[in-house]
């Protein structure tokens, strides 16, 4: 087929390598939110200087500087502390490496777009796979001169990472930003602070095999005793030995509460986090821990009990069952979601969705789930898309890295894999191949649950069409085809075929053959009347064809 990329092939996506669970402290006494505070701030402090030191280094950092810098925060904390404040400060640079590389590639792709569309004719129509010239001089020129302005940022931005030097605001930029426009974000400016500077303490450490209960620093014993190790400035606030300050309240852990207690009583490492949530005024504890790494099944394996197809949207996920010959099963299922609101409520509306989903495929007893392998970063761009605004927004919306991390991870809670497919005409074919013969008078069809069809044969192997039409794979299982071609006549075959021992209706009742004329004699030999009009709809001729509920082909 002309024109038509090579698919790439599906495959497992790997397991969660890793665990997060919270739990609030409850009942804090004003003598515990200060030594809190104060460690918060002292320790964010620290961990501000050592970013600024590992900026400055930029390219020319080493082993030698790292631990340079290890050494001066030991002095002012204690060399666990240091630790995890040289870790935390060496993932933030990292990440903003990332950030930067990515906004370097944005930006080429921009250019790329703003060239080929000013190299040609104003008002030349573009294509489904390329767009046009523009249409007006007046937009030629404006384009043009956003031109050279993206041409300008991409040299500094590409100067900077040559450089080794990153952009990093501890405690966000967005946060930092919204200190200039106080009255949009409904804050006061001491609301607003207090935010800030909880946002930029650290209270954190990293967990240690070996060690009593996984983790020194901040410890946390299995009856819920949490007790944390001071900075040496800080000692005079202990009322424990050795330096450490327990809190008066205990922690409960109610999600894997017993998985933590597993860990904590071999003394496996666990890591903690405690943080201030300034709207509620309420302090959490968050305990993550790395799992194993666990090899994932084969894809034969994921296959073998067939899969369920999800095609995700703006607003809802577009699922269907299939069995493992690619054969739709029973009606499609929509799970929908509201992402508007804060981003709380987006996410608590997306991890319910995945929730009834994955119940869903727990209880038809399909082993995978198959979805599409997105990626919407270059359709985003306001040089390809520049008029048409609420497509962008509809791309936007679409949750597709939240929802590949949720989605694995609460998958893997159940034992379900998850098959990632190439997304390539899934909702074209679907819809061709797929949407019209499926509708019946108690099913409707989206082209949304087409592609789900399609999506979940792709995950399974099978092509999209399969070289059979649906239609006359449907008629074909009721024992019935569609006029061979050669004109319509017997020369490729005879016009009508047994239905299989497997095809549903085929030992279903057909009409009774009678050579009695309408109003002629029985054959008792007496006569009855014409036939008059039923008055009920069970009774009523059906002017309907057979429609199966399910196409069920091997091939």
């Amino acid at each position: 087929m002309g024109g038509v990329r090579e698919l790439a092939v599906p495959f497992v996506v790997p397991g969660p390598c890793g665990v997060a669970v919270r739990d609030r402290f409850k009942h804090l006494t004003s003598r515990d939110e200060r030594v809190l505070r104060a460690v918060g701030e002292h320790q964010g402090a620290l961990a501000s200087r050592d970013l600024r030191a590992r900026c400055a280094d930029g390219l020319e950092h080493s082993a030698d500087t790292w631990a340079s810098r290890k050494r001066e925060l030991t002095k002012e904390s204690s060399s666990r502390i240091a630790g995890a404040i040289t870790k935390a400060t060496h993932d933030q640079w990292a990440l903003a490496r990332r950030c930067q590389a990515a906004h370097i590639q944005t930006l080429e792709t921009g250019i790329k777009m703003l060239r080929h569309r000013l190299s040609l004719p104003i008002g030349q129509k573009g294509t489904k796979r390329a767009a046009g010239g523009y249409r007006s001089k007046s937009e030629w020129f404006r384009k043009s001169r956003r031109l050279v302005m993206l041409e300008a940022r991409h040299a500094a931005v590409v100067a900077e990472w040559q450089a080794g030097r990153v952009r990093v605001v501890r405690g966000g930029r967005r946060l930092f930003n919204t200190r200039h426009h106080l009255a949009e974000a409904g804050l006061t400016e001491g609301q607003w602070r207090e935010r800030w500077e909880a946002e930029r303490w650290f209270i954190a450490a990293d967990g240690e095999s070996g060690k009593r209960f996984g983790n020194e620093t901040i410890r946390v014993t299995p009856d819920g005793e949490v007790s944390i190790k001071l900075p040496v400035p800080l000692a005079h606030l202990a009322n424990a030995g050795h330096g450490r300050y327990t809190l008066t309240t205990r922690i409960a852990f109610a999600h894997r509460g017993a998985e933590w207690a597993d860990r904590i009583a071999a003394n496996r490492a666990v890591a903690y986090r405690i943080h201030l949530d300034t709207r509620r005024g309420r302090w959490y504890l968050t305990a993550s821990w790395r799992r194993p790494v666990v090899k994932t099944i084969p894809l034969a394996t994921a296959r073998a009990r067939g899969m369920i197809g999800v095609d995700t949207n703006a607003d809802h996920f577009a699922a269907y069952r299939l069995d493992r010959h690619g054969n739709p099963v029973g009606d499609p299922r929509r799970f929908p979601y509201d992402l508007s609101g804060t981003a709380g409520h987006r996410d608590a509306q997306l991890r319910h969705a995945l929730t009834r989903l994955i119940h869903w495929a727990v209880r038809v007893g399909v082993a995978a789930i198959g979805i599409e392998d997105l990626d919407f970063t270059t359709e985003k761009t306001r040089e390809k898309h520049g008029r048409r605004k609420r497509f962008r927004q509809l791309i936007s919306g679409i949750p597709t890295g939240k929802l590949k991390a949720r989605l694995v991870s609460m998958a893997a809670e159940h034992g379900l894999a998850i098959v990632a497919v190439d997304p390539a005409y899934t909702t074209l074919w679907g819809a061709q191949h797929w949407q019209k013969p499926l509708v019946t008078p108690r099913r409707t069809m989206s082209r949304h649950d087409a592609a789900g069809i399609a999506i979940g044969r792709r995950a399974l192997g099978h092509p999209v069409r399969d070289g059979v039409s649906p239609a006359r794979t449907e008629l074909r299982a009721w024992g019935r085809t569609a006029p061979p071609p050669h004109d319509r006549s017997d020369r490729a075959g005879h016009r009508t075929v047994q239905a299989g021992s497997g095809a549903r209706g085929r030992e279903g009742t057909r009409p009774p053959a009678t050579d009695r004329p309408p109003g002629g004699p029985s054959p008792n030999g007496t006569r009855t009347r014409e036939p008059s009009a039923s008055n009920t709809v069970r009774d009523a001729p059906s002017t309907q064809q057979w429609v199966q509920d399910s196409l069920t082909h091997t091939g």
